[in-house]
C-alpha cells in the first residue's frame, strides 16, 4: 500500500532533503578547512622545532667561552711581557 503525500508534505520532505544536503556540504567544507589549517600549523611547528634545535646546537659549546677568554687573557699577558722586555732591551741597545 502506497501512501500519497499532499503537496505540503512533499514540499516539506524536499525542504528537509535540501536542508540536509546544505548541512552536509557545510560540514565537508568546514572539516576540509580544519584539516588544511592543522596541516599548516604542523608545518610551522616543525619549522619552529628545527629552528630551536639549530639554536640549541649553536649554543651547545658556550661553556667553552669562559675557558677561551681565560686563555686569551693569558696570551695577551704573555704578549705584554714580551713587549715590555723588548722595550727594555731596545732602550739598552739604543743607549
Amino acid at each position: 500500500m502506497l501512501f500519497a503525500l499532499t503537496d505540503t508534505q512533499e514540499d516539506l520532505w524536499w525542504g528537509a532533503i535540501v536542508g540536509g544536503a546544505v548541512v552536509i556540504v557545510a560540514v565537508v567544507v568546514l572539516l576540509t578547512m580544519l584539516v588544511l589549517l592543522v596541516r599548516t600549523i604542523e608545518r610551522r611547528v616543525e619549522a619552529i622545532k628545527d629552528t630551536l634545535e639549530r639554536a640549541a646546537a649553536n649554543t651547545a659549546d658556550t661553556a667553552l667561552i669562559a675557558e677561551t677568554a681565560a686563555q686569551v687573557d693569558g696570551v695577551l699577558a704573555e704578549g705584554l711581557e714580551h713587549h715590555l722586555f723588548l722595550g727594555r732591551v731596545l732602550e739598552k741597545v739604543r743607549s
